[in-house]
Order: structure tokens, then sequence, then C-alpha cells
């Protein structure tokens, strides 16, 4: 089925604004929430009882950068429908104490690397600083969110003058070559003082912060034909926005749509807001024990569920094609990735696979294949996490991009709307194991 350049140019724009309005899991996270809650979805806490009736729409976040949402049908439900991605990604985060004197004319922040980043393209580009600051009002804690927006640090390069063997190669250390510059002499002792002023709050009221830096270069449509899309934190909100704007369309009369943001995939998931969490099977339980259903019944559910694991995938370099699988090469604007290892770091196989081409060729949407050369690492995604937790049948997939893990990556803007074109149709069908070995998707 064709997709409509008009169409994908303006998705592509929708795509620019929530990434830069998410210049962290937190501001992504509301975004998310905001969206759901125009489309009349009620939100629920964790720290209350869950009154939840049939055909009713609903989310639920936890540590402000992990959210779920899900639709239920009229009547009972025979399994779930997931889709889950994640909501961080690789930056640097904000020591305590951050403030650094260098020579009596500089002030610089001390930072650390957060998940597995490229380091050069951080350099010598505008960066500002975003994220969460806890707050003392009274005898409560109040978490704020908080952005500077302006340009406001940089970290500088060293001229090649005093290595001019730089281009040969270099490992950056995140001690000594990433430190961003805040200011001169007079910046002393303000640092805080200027997060506090962009939150409207007291600098000796904030007791906490999760700030992280983030690229303050503008997302942008580029390329002869306008196909491709660059911006920071495609890896994952790419697949956060289109599973999102599929979700809001889709939906089934038998199954239970559930829609996943689940936040430090970049660090290993190992936090209780990401995929190796209880946070999804909670929800799920919690549905399950909510609408009046049996533990066997939420396991019988459970075995005719199924998880879409969305996160982006690596397109081939058009300038380094070597580095690709010599018969698995996804390109970009050429449709949906489907990931597989035989080392279980994607949890492709055979039936989620086959059940996923169907799904697509259903929808009229192209789907490409990825696995690592045999001789190279590769890395992994939420999907093998979290069935360690919900096990069900799950597919790994993604959308093509190249500079995954810059703060400046590139995709194509075809693809969204294929994943949008999926999404929608996933979270319509019905997916049911039906005998051993055996399913039925209506």
């Amino acid at each position: 089925m064709e997709i409509n350049k008009d169409k994908c140019r303006k998705t592509a724009e929708e795509l620019i604004s929530f990434l830069e309005s998410s210049p962290t899991s937190f501001h992504a996270v509301e975004m998310i929430a905001g969206e759901l809650k125009e489309a009349g979805f009620a939100a629920l806490s964790e720290g209350e009882k869950w009154l939840l009736k049939e055909g009713g729409s609903y989310y639920v976040t936890r540590n402000q950068s992990s959210i779920i949402a899900f639709k239920l049908p009229e009547g009972a439900f025979t399994g779930f429908q997931i889709m889950a991605s994640h909501s961080d990604s690789p930056s640097f985060k904000i020591k305590e104490n951050p403030e650094m004197e260098s020579e009596g004319h500089y002030i610089k922040l001390n930072v650390e690397k957060y998940g597995g980043m490229l380091c050069a393209p951080w350099l010598d580009r505008p960066l500002s600083v975003a994220g969460r600051l806890v707050i003392k009002e009274g005898n409560r804690l109040v978490s704020k969110l908080v952005n500077v927006d302006r340009d406001l640090l940089l970290i500088p390069n060293l001229a090649i003058h005093f290595n001019r063997e730089v281009n040969d190669g270099y490992k950056y250390n995140a001690q000594i070559d990433m430190l961003p510059v805040y200011g001169g002499a007079d910046a002393r002792d303000t640092f805080m003082m200027t997060v506090a002023e962009a939150a409207g709050v007291e600098e000796g009221a904030v007791l906490g912060h999760d700030l992280f830096l983030y690229s303050r270069m503008p997302g942008t449509i580029w390329g002869a034909g306008e196909e491709f899309i660059s911006c920071g934190r495609l890896d994952d909100l790419q697949c956060a926005f289109a599973s999102l704007k599929g979700f809001l369309k889709g939906g089934s009369h038998s199954t239970v749509s559930v829609y996943a943001v689940l936040d430090n995939e970049e660090v290993g998931s190992g936090t209780k807001q990401g995929a190796d969490s209880t946070f999804l099977e909670d929800t799920l339980k919690r549905i399950n024990h909510s609408l009046g259903r049996s533990q066997e019944e939420y396991l019988m559910a459970i075995a005719s569920s199924f998880m879409v694991s969305a996160d982006n995938a690596h397109a081939v370099h058009p300038n380094l094609s070597g580095k690709s699988d010599p018969t698995n090469r996804p390109y970009m604007n050429e449709g949906i990735v489907i990931k597989y290892n035989a080392n279980q770091k994607y949890t492709t196989d055979a039936v989620s696979a086959a059940m996923f081409k169907e799904l697509c060729h259903r929808a009229g949407v192209p789907y490409q294949t990825f696995a690592n050369r045999s001789d190279m690492l590769g890395g992994s995604t939420l999907g093998n996490i979290s069935n360690s937790h919900v096990s069900l049948n799950t597919v790994d997939i993604g959308l093509p991009q190249l500079s995954m893990h810059s703060p400046y990556e590139t995709a194509g803007i075809r693809d969204t709307c294929y994943l949008i074109r999926a999404a929608e149709a996933f979270f319509s069908t019905c997916m049911r194991a039906d005998g051993t070995g055996e399913y039925v998707i209506k």
C-alpha cells in the first residue's frame, strides 16, 4: 500500500516537534501522558486501588520516566497485545557538586556517561541541561521537570595543532575530554541557581536532581527528495512516537491493547522503571484482577498474548557497508526491520517472525531483516529482558537508522509512517494460541 509523501512529511514534522520537546525521558513521558489525556485516557496511580471498567482507556506512570497505557474491550478478552519501546537515550548525566574551576578562568561541569554513546559528535556543538528536580514545599517533596532551554554549555575539541594524530584515532576519556564548559570565572556558584531559576523555584529548595545534557541542534528534514530526518533521540523515541499514533488509532474487541514506554534500556533496564522491573507484569496483573478474573484466566491470557519490542535498528552505512551482515541488510525508507540473534539478544524466533510478517502483509507494510555479522557483537534491547517477567511470544523490530547513539541521528521519513500503520493493525488484531505450535490471527 502506497504511503502519501505529503502525509509522511507532516508526520516527520510532528516527530521532530515531539523529539525537541523531549530532551529527557521525563519530558518524553510527560508529552506522551499529555497526548493520552487529550485522547480521553484516565490517569491511574500505582498507590491507589484500580476500579477499571470494560471499554475504558487508562494510563499509569512510574518514576515519571516510564508509562503504560491500555484500552479495555467491552466484555471478556483473550489476551494482551503489547507494543513496547524505551524513553531514554545515551547522554551525559550531571554529577552532584558539578562545578569545577579550571585555570582560574573557566567553570566547567563534572559529568558522567549515561549509556554507550558516540563521544565525538558531542564536541563543539551547543548544549543545554534538562531533567528533574526534587524540591521541598513545606513538609512535602515535589518533583518538577526543568529545561534550561538555551545555549548554555559546550564541550570544546582540542585543536589539531596540539594532537596531530587525532584523525588517526583517539580514545576519549570521559573525565578529561568530555566535561562541558559552563562559563568564565564569574560563573562560579551559579549553575544550580540557573537551573532552579529555569524551573521557577528557589535554589535552596532543591534537594535532589536528575539532570542531563542534550544537544541544541534542531531537527531537520533533508535529502534530494526530502527523504531523511535527522534529530536527537530518534533511538528510541521514533518508535515510541509511531507506536503511540498507531495505538490511539487501533483497537480490538477481544484483546487488551497495551502501549508501554520503559526507561533505562540504555543502561541495562535494571531499575524499578525498566524492562527488568515488575512494572509491566504488575500492570497486566492489576488489569486482570480489577476485572474480576482469576489467576488461571490471567495465565491463559498471557499464553495467547503477543509483544512487539520496538527499538531502532541499524541501516546499512553508505560508506562502511562491509560492517553489515552479507544477507540481512536494512535500508532507510524501505520498511520495518525484524531483528534476529541466535543468542537471544533479540527475542525473534520462527513463530514471532511469522506472526509479525503476516501482520505487515495484512497492513500493506514492507519489512526487512537484520542480523549482526557473525564475527561482531551487537547490542540488545528490552524484549528479552521483559520476557523474564512476562513470558509471551515476542518479536524484536525497529526502524532503520544511521549514527545510532550519536546526539544527532538519521532515519527515513517513510519508515515512521510504516510503523504507525503496522501498530494500528497490530492493536486491531487478535493473535491467539490455538494448540501446540498453532496460532490464529484475526
